[in-house]
């Protein structure tokens, strides 16, 4: 798994490369087949977007970049809380089950009959804690399916409110998962989808319709400020983690058939550190 994961990494970062630089990627020996279609899928995707979905904030960078991302990706159709549930059934299928969802911390594949309350149900975990910046459930971030994600009930209580931060202990059932008194460190195959998510909600709400002007900062503890950290490791994850087919898939199935609107740092991961 180890070595699928490197290549990846190594992959999008020729890809990125290959697109700023204008030339083709080069293919990967160690997997050329997988490495080229990868390759290939993300230049055309972004390509296609880049001239109609972002074509307004194409060659910005930094503060103007944010404003022109907000004002794209604010357009969009609200969804009710209990519309979630259904939501969550199709973003996050499992693709080699479709009768399940995968659960955003611990990786497992469960029935999506089995959404609720209890112990061995699937919630809806809010990944932008709905308390640092007191939206609850709110149609707006508090429905928004770009951080909204199935968890495990009892692993979604072990992650509470806390920020996000490396280090910890073991989170039993929790996939790799880590937590502290003050944070939650996922495990490693979505800590970029997390960060990816964080930086939406940064970008998406800046404190019109009503809500709290949502920021990353760079410590943890943010309690119930519109705050959430820790920038200087989210932005690490988002580089040691890029997209992946699932989290791909999932932005594609929000756009088309939900909230049609998109998550830029998917789209775009190096936008990431043009902003922050």
């Amino acid at each position: 798994m180890l070595a699928i994961r490197t290549r990846r990494r190594k992959a999008v970062v020729l890809a990125t490369a290959a697109v700023l630089a204008g030339l083709a990627a080069p293919s990967l020996t160690a997997s050329p087949a997988t490495a080229t279609t990868a390759t290939t899928t993300a230049t055309t995707a972004n390509s296609d977007y880049d001239d109609t979905y972002y074509k307004a904030a194409i060659g910005k960078t930094g503060a103007s970049l944010k404003a022109s991302l907000h004002t794209i990706i604010s357009d969009q159709t609200k969804l009710s809380y209990s519309a979630v549930w259904d939501a969550l059934k199709a973003t996050d299928e499992d693709p080699d089950n479709s009768g399940n969802v995968i659960l955003l911390y611990s990786g497992v594949s469960r029935s999506k009959l089995l959404n609720g309350g209890d112990t061995g149900d699937w919630n809806r975990e809010h990944v932008w804690a709905k308390s640092h910046g007191d939206f609850g459930t709110a149609t707006g971030p508090g429905t928004d399916l770009h951080h909204l994600r199935p968890s495990d009930v009892r692993v979604n209580s072990v992650r509470g409110n806390k920020d996000f931060d490396n280090g910890g202990s073991a989170v039993s059932g929790g996939g790799g998962s880590l937590t502290d008194s003050d944070s939650f460190e996922p495990r490693d195959a979505v800590k970029g989808d997390v960060a990816r998510m964080i930086f939406y909600m940064a970008v998406r709400y800046e404190g019109g319709d009503g809500f709290a002007d949502l920021e990353v900062n760079g410590q943890v503890g943010n309690g119930s400020n519109p705050y959430i950290g820790k920038l200087s490791v989210l932005k690490a994850w988002n580089d040691e983690d890029p997209p992946d087919a699932f989290e791909e898939r999932r932005n594609q199935v929000v756009y088309d058939d939900y909230q049609h609107n998109r998550n830029p740092f998917i789209d775009h991961p190096e936008w990431v550190e043009s902003i922050w």
